[in-house]
């Protein structure tokens, strides 16, 4: 099968097989006549189970890593198990962070509803979220978990 071929059975697209191709998860032959990628039954059954990893939140140095484990020969569920175990409390806390987040946008739009707009003034860049109450010392966000 071409990189298109793939992708369409796949259904992803063919800049994701080749991403991944690059990353040394898929391993396809070359066809001697042109060096082009050549993938097989056994390439598509991998990039499903990619795609079902990443679909669990897996990066691709962990999908790596199972697939090196599975390829030696040696089980990679304790480690599956162990990553998922150990990334789910962050999960329920970026939940909760969101969850605050949504509650606070929410609190902000229905205070502003009657607010007329203004314009800035040297004193004032944006009355809606100078009106804002200020975050209660230990509520600040950190700007780093802003970024994610």
């Amino acid at each position: 099968m071409k990189v298109s071929e793939l992708a369409r059975h796949a259904g992803v697209t063919a800049e994701t097989v080749r991403h991944y191709t690059r990353e040394g998860l898929l391993s396809p032959d070359r066809e001697p006549s042109n060096g082009y990628h050549r993938y097989d039954e056994t390439d598509l059954e991998r990039l499903r189970f990619i795609q079902r990893a990443r679909t669990l939140g897996f990066s691709v140095a962990e999908v790596r890593d199972i697939l090196a484990h599975a390829d030696h020969g040696d089980s990679p569920c304790p480690m599956v198990r162990d990553l998922l175990a150990a990334r789910l409390p962050e999960i329920h806390r970026r939940i909760a962070e969101l969850q605050a987040l949504a509650a606070r946008m929410e609190q902000a739009l229905d205070a502003w509803a009657d607010m007329p707009d203004g314009t800035p003034d040297g004193h004032s860049l944006c009355r809606l979220i100078e009106s804002f109450p200020e975050p209660l010392l230990g509520d600040e966000e950190q700007p780093a978990k802003e970024a994610r």
